[in-house]
């Protein structure tokens, strides 16, 4: 790293960039990246897969996350680096796209660079690697869908096949046959026929958790789940074939915008004034019964003496519920969002079979259950822990995206490194065909892709090079889902387990993979500027200009 960049003009230095600029180039800028890149993999690759590690992940605060999900736990880390950060970036994105395959993306990078590396060091020019690679990536995803097995959209066994392979490798495993039927029940209760596909939009469930109970009583609220209480004691706390009025409005006397006075001269008159305004709530109140509501939910505050009327009225009452929570409630109940009392009318009026105030834990939460085709729904995760809830919600996410993936682009592959096998044996092939060092590219980025199921194996304390060997081996017979079966220590045949994934993660993994090997390897300058300098203080050190000597 030099200081300041300078250039001689003429026998006289120019500064070209300020002092203590750091600058590297050429092979040790790549070195310098693809270095940062590799240990961002490496940290990750021990948590690949069924058979893979925990992370206990430490914050600034002391609080402690203990995760196996990639995502999370490079969301976790502090990372400087800026080609480690591209890495944090990819597994971002894919969690974004498809919802899961982070560790795979990671991993497939770190790999891609690997082999990289080894063609740098024979002077081959990351161009020519990019091209390979590019080449080979396009080559991969046609195998991959040409390959792929054409599922219904609907298939519930087999969405939850794919759903149980997403959580094999979560702390969650155990209860992962429960908990992916909830997860495949509230993907085809939301999601919503385009012509011959299918749409599915997450944010239709609502992921509450909630601790004190076991992972097994986590269910599924036709409805919503708020965690909010009855503003008033005198309202009934259930309410059967509810009518429900969703209201964007407060239910208080509105101040005027501009400014007035009011002089009042006579108790008479301050009584007057007070009955006027008692009044006007009181026709909050009977608007709200004439329409036929028994439950309201506010969006904003409800005044104490429309409390106590609408109580009168036995009808429940709920305030400062959420924007977020308003808007899927329309979706679930059937109502509409109203901004203004006058215009309340029966049509706006969402149902549901019950509606009611329960304790969870030492808060009050309010249920609407039982709605009619509700298009918006809540997962209630419990759990005996603050850890346990948090890992099952990370899980029960990815599981909905995987299933969500399967519905929108029906084709999935078998899990274990099969794919990548298949993929890998076929790319190789592929290859010989082409012509100069491309070819060379074209053949690592092949071997890259062994990665996959040679992780699995050693993760699950198998002897990697065999599993290896014996993979190619059975691929070149034919067997084109032959996998590593973390829990035999075999290699099997992977469909006949039921480990299938969506091919949409696996095009994902590619993709994003791919396009970051390829970003960091064209990187041959790294221009790096110093960090500012923190403001001086005021006069006199940290007492401020308070005589500022010795303590």
């Amino acid at each position: 790293m030099t200081q300041a960049i300078q250039a001689q003009i003429g026998g006289q230095p120019v500064l070209i960039l300020r002092e203590g600029t750091g600058r590297s180039r050429g092979r040790d800028a790549q070195r310098s990246n693809i270095m940062a890149a590799r240990i961002i993999s490496e940290v990750v690759k021990s948590s690949f897969g069924p058979r893979g590690m925990d992370k206990m992940l430490v914050d600034s605060l002391g609080d402690v996350t203990i995760t196996s999900d990639g995502a999370t736990i490079l969301d976790e880390m502090d990372v400087e680096h800026p080609a480690a950060k591209m890495m944090v970036e990819v597994a971002k994105t894919t969690d974004d796209e498809v919802g899961d395959g982070t560790t795979s993306v990671v991993v497939l990078t770190g790999e891609l660079l690997k082999k990289a590396e080894e063609l740098l060091a024979k002077d081959v020019h990351p161009t020519i690697i990019v091209d390979g690679y590019k080449q080979a990536s396009n080559k991969a995803l046609a195998v991959l869908d040409k390959i792929a097995l054409e599922v219904s959209p609907t298939d519930k066994e087999m969405l939850k096949k794919v759903a149980m392979t997403s959580m094999a490798s979560k702390i969650v495993s155990e209860n992962s046959d429960y908990l992916a039927d909830l997860a495949v029940e509230a993907i085809l209760k939301v999601a919503e026929k385009d012509g011959k596909v299918f749409k599915v939009d997450l944010d239709d469930i609502d992921v509450e958790k909630k601790t004190g109970a076991s992972l097994t009583e986590t269910n599924l609220i036709e409805g919503m789940a708020i965690e909010k209480e009855v503003v008033h004691p005198g309202m009934p706390k259930r309410v059967k074939n509810a009518k429900i009025a969703l209201l964007d409005t407060a239910l208080e006397v509105q101040k005027t915008e501009f400014d007035a006075k009011i002089n009042i001269e006579s108790p008479e008159q301050m009584q007057a004034f007070l009955d006027e305004e008692e009044h006007i709530m009181r026709d909050m109140a009977d608007k709200i019964a004439k329409v036929g509501t028994t439950v309201v939910l506010c969006q904003k505050g409800i005044d104490d003496m429309v409390q106590h009327f609408l109580a009168q009225k036995d009808i429940m009452a709920v305030r400062r519920v959420k924007q977020s929570s308003i808007e899927k409630l329309t979706k679930a109940t059937g109502g509409r969002i109203v901004t203004n009392l006058k215009d309340l009318s029966k049509k706006d009026l969402g149902k549901a079979k019950l509606v009611e105030e329960r304790k969870l834990g030492d808060d009050e939460w309010i249920f609407i259950e039982g709605c009619d085709n509700p298009k918006a729904l809540t997962l209630m995760v419990r759990g005996g822990t603050d850890k346990i809830v948090d890992e099952a919600e990370r899980s029960i996410h990815d599981a909905l995206c995987v299933i969500r993936d399967v519905v929108e682009k029906p084709k999935v592959v078998a899990g274990g490194g099969a794919p990548e096998m298949e993929v890998a044996s076929r790319l190789k092939e592929w290859a010989e065909g082409l012509s100069g060092r491309v070819q060379l590219a074209a053949l690592n980025f092949a071997e890259a892709l062994e990665v996959m199921p040679v992780t699995l194996a050693e993760n699950a304390g198998m002897d990697p090079i065999d599993v290896a060997v014996e993979l190619r081996a059975r691929h070149e017979k034919g067997e084109k889902w032959a996998g590593v079966d973390v829990f035999s220590g075999e290699v099997k045949d992977m469909t006949k387990l039921d480990v299938y994934e969506p091919i949409a993660v696996k095009e994902q993994i590619v993709k994003c993979a791919t396009e970051a090997a390829s970003m960091i390897l064209r990187i041959d300058d790294v221009i790096a500027s110093s960090k500012s300098a923190m403001p001086a203080g005021p006069p006199g050190g940290p007492g401020g200009g308070m005589g500022g000597g010795e303590y």
